[in-house]
């Protein structure tokens, strides 16, 4: 069932970092892993921002935003703004890691970033109601 709430909103916004927060967990669990595993830090962010994005795409679609908007329009636009949110991503963390920041907090203020981008572009464009 839908919520009905503005698209941009307190309770939106609560949910979407609730939303958020799962994923981020997911990313830094797999990123982890992979970094234990041997891969490079930045490929092993980037693997899993892009491994929590369907996890991501169906909560934010009902729990936060409530969005009536047909996947074959969604999708494609949270795709788009994933994939930007990923070049986001891995731009931020190779700046600030190039810059000497150690791993941690560069991810930490790369996520920062990357989660208000998508909360913008999402409850502005992908999951407008129509």
């Amino acid at each position: 069932m839908p919520i009905s709430a503005a698209p941009l909103s307190l309770r939106s916004l609560s949910a979407f970092l609730a939303v958020g927060a799962l994923c981020t967990l997911v990313q830094y669990g797999a990123m982890g892993l992979l970094v234990l595993a041997g891969m490079p830090a930045v490929a092993a962010s980037a693997t899993g921002f892009a491994g929590s994005a369907g996890l991501n795409y169906a909560l934010n679609r009902r729990a936060t935003f409530g969005s009536d908007r047909p996947h074959r329009t969604a999708m494609p636009r949270f795709v788009a703004v994933a994939l930007m949110g990923l070049l986001l991503n891995t731009l931020l963390l190779t700046l600030l890691t190039g810059a000497g920041l150690a791993v941690i907090p560069a991810q930490l203020l790369t996520t920062t970033g990357v989660i208000a981008w998508n909360y913008c572009i999402h409850g502005a464009w992908t999951f407008r109601r129509r």
